[in-house]
Protein backbone atom coordinates (compact mmCIF):
# COMPACT_ATOMS: atom_id res chain seq x y z
CA UNK A 1 0.00 0.00 0.00
CA UNK A 2 1.32 3.44 -0.92
CA UNK A 3 0.35 6.26 1.47
CA UNK A 4 0.71 9.95 0.58
CA UNK A 5 -0.01 13.17 2.48
CA UNK A 6 -1.14 16.48 0.99
CA UNK A 7 -1.60 19.98 2.34
CA UNK A 8 -3.92 22.68 0.99
CA UNK A 9 -4.53 26.33 1.81
CA UNK A 10 -6.98 28.84 0.43
CA UNK A 11 -8.10 32.35 1.25
CA UNK A 12 -10.76 34.68 -0.12
CA UNK A 13 -11.72 38.24 0.71
CA UNK A 14 -15.04 39.00 2.40
CA UNK A 15 -17.15 41.43 0.38
CA UNK A 16 -20.74 42.67 0.31
CA UNK A 17 -23.31 41.36 -2.18
CA UNK A 18 -21.95 37.79 -2.33
CA UNK A 19 -23.29 34.60 -0.79
CA UNK A 20 -21.12 32.87 1.81
CA UNK A 21 -20.43 29.24 0.90
CA UNK A 22 -18.16 27.19 3.16
CA UNK A 23 -17.89 23.41 3.22
CA UNK A 24 -20.53 23.08 0.53
CA UNK A 25 -23.27 24.87 2.46
CA UNK A 26 -24.66 28.38 2.28
CA UNK A 27 -24.22 30.26 5.54
CA UNK A 28 -26.24 33.35 6.36
CA UNK A 29 -23.93 36.33 6.82
CA UNK A 30 -23.78 39.98 5.83
CA UNK A 31 -20.70 39.32 3.65
CA UNK A 32 -19.66 36.64 1.20
CA UNK A 33 -16.38 35.47 -0.27
CA UNK A 34 -15.04 36.99 -3.48
CA UNK A 35 -13.85 34.58 -6.15
CA UNK A 36 -14.21 33.32 -9.70
CA UNK A 37 -16.23 30.35 -8.45
CA UNK A 38 -18.46 30.37 -5.37
CA UNK A 39 -15.18 30.92 -3.42
CA UNK A 40 -15.69 28.05 -0.98
CA UNK A 41 -12.35 28.25 0.85
CA UNK A 42 -12.74 24.92 2.61
CA UNK A 43 -13.47 22.94 -0.53
CA UNK A 44 -10.66 24.70 -2.39
CA UNK A 45 -8.16 23.86 0.36
CA UNK A 46 -9.31 20.22 0.33
CA UNK A 47 -8.99 20.02 -3.48
CA UNK A 48 -5.47 21.42 -3.31
CA UNK A 49 -4.52 18.95 -0.59
CA UNK A 50 -5.90 16.00 -2.57
CA UNK A 51 -4.21 17.05 -5.79
CA UNK A 52 -0.94 17.76 -4.01
CA UNK A 53 -0.95 14.37 -2.30
CA UNK A 54 -1.41 12.68 -5.68
CA UNK A 55 1.32 14.88 -7.23
CA UNK A 56 -1.26 16.31 -9.65
CA UNK A 57 -0.45 20.02 -9.23
CA UNK A 58 -3.25 22.22 -7.84
CA UNK A 59 -6.82 23.41 -8.23
CA UNK A 60 -5.82 26.35 -10.44
CA UNK A 61 -4.11 24.00 -12.90
CA UNK A 62 -7.17 21.75 -13.30
CA UNK A 63 -9.89 24.40 -12.90
CA UNK A 64 -8.32 27.74 -13.96
CA UNK A 65 -10.01 30.99 -12.94
CA UNK A 66 -9.41 32.21 -16.49
CA UNK A 67 -11.88 29.63 -17.87
CA UNK A 68 -15.45 30.87 -18.28
CA UNK A 69 -16.86 27.42 -17.56
CA UNK A 70 -15.82 27.82 -13.91
CA UNK A 71 -17.32 31.28 -13.40
CA UNK A 72 -19.57 31.09 -10.30
CA UNK A 73 -19.35 27.28 -10.34
CA UNK A 74 -20.47 25.35 -7.29
CA UNK A 75 -17.24 24.18 -5.67
CA UNK A 76 -18.86 20.85 -4.84
CA UNK A 77 -18.52 20.11 -8.58
CA UNK A 78 -14.80 20.88 -8.39
CA UNK A 79 -14.47 18.55 -5.39
CA UNK A 80 -16.37 15.77 -7.15
CA UNK A 81 -14.13 16.15 -10.21
CA UNK A 82 -11.00 16.23 -8.04
CA UNK A 83 -12.03 12.93 -6.46
CA UNK A 84 -12.49 11.49 -9.97
CA UNK A 85 -8.96 12.61 -10.87
CA UNK A 86 -7.32 11.00 -7.85
CA UNK A 87 -9.41 7.83 -8.16
CA UNK A 88 -8.48 7.54 -11.84
CA UNK A 89 -4.85 7.64 -10.66
CA UNK A 90 -5.57 4.73 -8.31
CA UNK A 91 -5.86 6.65 -5.03
CA UNK A 92 -8.54 6.62 -2.37
CA UNK A 93 -9.06 8.99 0.53
CA UNK A 94 -7.81 7.93 3.93
CA UNK A 95 -8.91 11.01 5.85
CA UNK A 96 -9.10 14.81 5.89
CA UNK A 97 -8.18 17.13 8.74
CA UNK A 98 -9.22 20.72 7.98
CA UNK A 99 -9.35 24.04 9.81
CA UNK A 100 -11.28 27.18 8.86
CA UNK A 101 -10.01 30.51 10.23
CA UNK A 102 -12.77 33.12 10.50
CA UNK A 103 -13.65 35.72 13.08
CA UNK A 104 -17.30 35.73 12.02
CA UNK A 105 -19.69 34.10 11.43
CA UNK A 106 -19.41 31.38 14.03
CA UNK A 107 -18.95 28.17 12.07
CA UNK A 108 -19.03 25.41 14.71
CA UNK A 109 -22.82 24.96 14.50
CA UNK A 110 -22.47 24.27 10.74
CA UNK A 111 -19.69 21.68 10.90
CA UNK A 112 -21.90 18.55 11.13
CA UNK A 113 -23.79 19.57 7.98
CA UNK A 114 -20.52 20.42 6.18
CA UNK A 115 -19.17 16.96 7.00
CA UNK A 116 -22.30 15.25 5.67
CA UNK A 117 -22.34 17.27 2.44
CA UNK A 118 -18.63 16.77 1.76
CA UNK A 119 -18.87 13.03 2.51
CA UNK A 120 -21.76 12.69 0.06
CA UNK A 121 -19.94 14.61 -2.70
CA UNK A 122 -16.70 12.67 -2.15
CA UNK A 123 -18.47 9.31 -1.65
CA UNK A 124 -16.65 8.67 1.62
CA UNK A 125 -17.65 8.13 5.24
CA UNK A 126 -18.28 11.37 7.17
CA UNK A 127 -16.09 9.92 9.93
CA UNK A 128 -13.12 10.32 7.55
CA UNK A 129 -13.60 14.10 7.52
CA UNK A 130 -12.53 16.30 10.43
CA UNK A 131 -13.40 19.99 10.26
CA UNK A 132 -12.47 22.52 12.90
CA UNK A 133 -13.15 26.25 13.09
CA UNK A 134 -11.10 28.86 14.87
CA UNK A 135 -10.66 32.60 15.09
CA UNK A 136 -7.33 34.38 14.89
CA UNK A 137 -8.06 36.35 18.07
CA UNK A 138 -8.75 39.49 16.00
CA UNK A 139 -5.23 39.32 14.48
CA UNK A 140 -4.41 39.62 10.76
CA UNK A 141 -6.79 39.85 7.82
CA UNK A 142 -9.10 37.17 9.22
CA UNK A 143 -9.19 38.91 12.60
CA UNK A 144 -10.10 42.19 10.90
CA UNK A 145 -12.86 40.28 9.05
CA UNK A 146 -11.32 41.08 5.67
CA UNK A 147 -11.30 37.43 4.61
CA UNK A 148 -11.55 33.78 5.56
CA UNK A 149 -8.82 31.16 5.26
CA UNK A 150 -8.89 27.36 5.28
CA UNK A 151 -6.20 24.72 5.72
CA UNK A 152 -6.51 21.04 4.90
CA UNK A 153 -4.30 17.99 5.31
CA UNK A 154 -5.28 14.76 3.61
CA UNK A 155 -4.06 11.21 3.57
CA UNK A 156 -4.57 9.20 0.39
CA UNK A 157 -3.63 5.59 -0.33
CA UNK A 158 -3.11 3.40 -3.35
Amino acid sequence: MKIRVGFGYDVHALVPDRELWIGGIKIEHTLGLLGHSDADVLIHAICDALLGAANMRDIGFHFPDTAGEYKNIDSKILLRDTMKLIRNAGYELGNIDATIAAERPKLNPHIPEMKQILAKVMQVDADDISIKATTTEKLGFTGRQEGIAAYATVLIQK
